[in-house]
């Protein structure tokens, strides 16, 4: 995946993007000056939350220079994690990065994963 980080916040191709513009529903679980959080349409747990930057950032190697961002999208799902009722139980943060990460779109994002005992692999 080639990285396409933009100091303009919108890649007008992007479906995130548009979700955080709004162009797009979502059902919009947190949102911050930096981070928009959001339920992902095709849940692999009864908690699946997406957390992304309002900025487009094509992947996770675009926030290597970006500790502030990177430390906001944490909180971020720490907070959903708190929202949503699985932060004492547990829950996973999940970042996929390229083709052969699974990554589905283009822009960075954190998937909070919870709301049942979730199996150990990853792969």
């Amino acid at each position: 995946m080639t990285s396409r980080a933009t100091s303009n916040a919108v890649d007008p191709d992007c479906l995130f993007c548009k979700i955080v513009a709004g162009a797009i529903p979502s059902d919009q679980v947190y949102a911050d000056d930096a981070v928009v959080a959001f339920r992902d349409i095709a849940p692999q747990a009864p908690v699946h939350v997406l957390v992304v930057p309002r900025r487009h950032l094509s992947g996770i190697d675009d926030l290597r220079d970006e500790p502030a961002l990177s430390g906001r999208l944490l909180a971020a799902a720490a907070k959903v994690a708190r929202l949503e009722g699985v932060d004492e139980a547990g829950y996973r943060v999940a970042v996929n990065h390229g083709r052969h990460g699974a990554q589905s779109v283009g822009h960075v994002h954190l998937h909070v994963l919870g709301g049942r005992q979730l199996r150990g692999e990853l792969g």
